[in-house]
């Protein structure tokens, strides 16, 4: 009998939902899972059907951080092997062009901070707890949270987060910045799948591009004009573009084909 995957893909609508299976470790990322969520996001992100993401955690947890039972002391050139599967993950989010919502119950600790803020839209549950926490195992952090967290509470606050780690309320996620909206206990999925429907109800073309140039990170304001006309005018010569221009001049709701 095989064992099971560690990551449960499914599809409701247009949304395709990606769940982390290891509920009895609270979701924390091994090698296999961070493989397996790498391959799932990437297949994801190249299904024409597929509108949006939607990452999730099974059981009580989003995702307690790497898996501390299989990190021991090794030698730089193993260490490279294991932290490139995990920023493969990250690549998936922000080089995809689908947009990607975290569905957060429960504890998000270490690693799965930086896999839910690397998210496009963060949703967090009221009893939630999260946690840089790395430097606890005597880490610095990775999967993106040098770019995710100060772009979301700014370079001040983010050393402090990251320096002097403590656990922080939904509440108080919120008020940071950390997380975009959080719901009631048991509901984050729930509200996560209705956001998508509404995203997925955009123009994905429009949501591409937009991927394309938050990708690019920390540009030169300057630079940042050159990508938006670069953007607008692969836009403009689409079936997208000018059914939106005819449903505004008809009063109609436009219906966006991706074409």
């Amino acid at each position: 009998m095989e064992p099971e995957s560690t990551v449960l893909v499914e599809d409701r609508g247009t949304t395709r939902l990606i769940t982390l299976n290891r509920p009895d470790k609270r979701n924390a990322i091994d090698l296999i899972l961070r493989v397996e969520l790498a391959v799932a996001l990437e297949a994801a992100m190249s299904v024409e059907s597929v509108r949006v993401v939607v990452l999730t955690g099974a059981g009580k947890a989003f995702c307690s951080g790497g898996d501390i039972s299989t990190m021991d002391r090794q030698i730089a050139e193993k260490t490279v092997i294991r932290a490139q599967a995990a920023q493969r993950v990250i690549r998936a989010i922000w080089g995809g062009s689908k947009p990607v919502i975290a569905a957060v119950e429960g504890f998000a600790f270490g690693a799965g901070v930086s896999l839910a803020m690397a998210c496009d839209r963060v949703v967090v549950s009221e009893d939630a707890v999260l946690s840089t926490a790395f430097t606890g195992v005597g880490l610095a952090g990775d999967m993106g949270i040098f770019y995710s967290l100060p772009s979301r509470v700014g370079t001040a606050v983010a050393r402090q987060l990251m320096m002097l780690p403590k656990r922080l309320s939904a509440v108080e996620g919120l008020g940071l910045g950390m997380v975009d909206e959080t719901v009631p206990a048991g509901t984050a999925l729930e509200r996560a799948l209705s956001d998508a429907e509404l995203i997925a109800a955009a123009p994905p073309l429009a949501l591409r591009e937009m991927k394309w140039i938050w990708s690019r990170g920390a540009v030169a304001p300057m630079d940042l004009l050159d990508l938006e006309v670069e953007a607008q005018a692969r836009l403009f010569d689409t079936e997208d573009f000018a059914e939106g221009v005819e449903a505004f001049t008809a009063k109609r709701p436009a219906v966006f084909r991706g074409r």
